[in-house]
């Protein structure tokens, strides 16, 4: 289990505790510190000495801060289980869901399993699950990503809701986008979803994911959430390129569209030059998508977010005119 770690002394214990709560001797447990500047580093340090005793368990600080994705990739090149998964350092298991989760990936022999998760928000919990309905049986990944105008599993992007076999390691399909501050679960799990071979969703629930952290890029409007844009671009490249690009790519579209609609619409959050970048960058990432297809895909949108798109399309179709 790979669990990066950045200015969350206030969540890391708890997250700790957790892992004790699910320690065996044959399982192995990445802790990287991506260069905090808070107490994490010192109760990491503590935690490490502490769960070696019931488990398999490596410290790793950076000596800069690389965001997330970064951080998960360095737990990745030092992993040596045959399974993998993840933790973000504010979030908690259930005691001895590692358990059940390596005992899924045993049973349906499969390249990855998804598995449904608990928000925590304050003191309020609501269980939210993987967007497909069968349960326990293997499938092909490339199945679940339609139909295009329905939430699907490339739409459950988190990482650690989940647990995947080392042969994704082997063939790359493992490893995040270096330096995405945010989206950086989105190309990976298109990826995954395109290029792996099998896998299940299974009902369990032991995932919590802390949300409204104060701190969290999800809550703060800086220049670092635009780096959304940079994810969707990858996949729509990356989509473009598969085989069967004339069947995904509406799907990936779509969801980019629906990304940045959501975006502008709540442009209060965002630093006021911030702002106005998401606006331009949103506008140019428009103009990059395939134009025809973009039109079909604003036609199956509703009228509000479509009309927003549109909008801002005209806009920046004038303005090439005027120049």
């Amino acid at each position: 289990m790979i669990v990066p770690f950045y200015n969350v002394q206030q969540y890391a214990p708890d997250t700790l505790r957790s892992l004790r709560a699910n320690a065996r001797r044959d399982f192995e447990f990445i802790l990287v510190d991506d260069h905090s500047e808070d107490g994490t580093p010192a109760i990491l340090e503590r935690a490490a000495d502490q769960l070696s005793e019931v488990a398999q368990v490596r410290y790793i600080r950076h000596e800069v801060n690389g965001g997330l994705a970064t951080a998960r990739n360095t737990g990745l090149d030092a992993a040596r289980g045959e399974y993998l998964t993840f933790l973000d350092g504010d979030d908690w298991l259930a005691p001895g869901h590692f358990a059940e989760l390596v005992a899924a990936m045993e049973e349906l022999g499969c390249d990855f399993v998804r598995t449904d998760h608990v928000q925590a928000v304050a003191r309020a919990r609501t269980v939210h699950r993987v967007p497909h309905g069968r349960r326990g049986e293997v499938l092909d990944p490339r199945g679940a990503i339609l139909p295009a105008d329905r939430t699907t599993s490339v739409d459950y992007a988190y990482a650690w809701a989940g647990a995947y076999h080392r042969r994704l390691l082997e063939k790359g399909l493992l490893h995040f986008t270096d330096g995405l501050r945010t989206a950086e679960d989105r190309p990976w799990i298109w990826k995954l979803h395109r290029e792996a071979e099998s896998f299940a969703v299974v009902g369990l629930l032991g995932v919590f994911y802390r949300r409204g952290v104060a701190g969290s890029l999800t809550q703060i409007g800086d220049v670092r959430q635009l780096d959304f844009i940079r994810a969707f671009d990858q996949v729509i490249e990356e989509t473009a390129r598969d085989p069967e690009a004339d069947r995904l790519l509406p799907k990936a579209m779509r969801t980019y569209c629906a990304i940045i609609a959501h975006h502008l619409a709540d442009e209060s959050k965002w630093e006021p030059a911030v702002a106005r970048q998401l606006r331009a960058m949103s506008a140019a990432a428009i103009q990059r998508m395939p134009q025809d297809a973009l039109g079909d895909v604003l036609d199956t949108m509703d009228l509000r977010r479509a009309g927003k798109l549109r909008r801002l399309r005209r806009r920046v179709t004038t303005a090439k005119a005027a120049a």
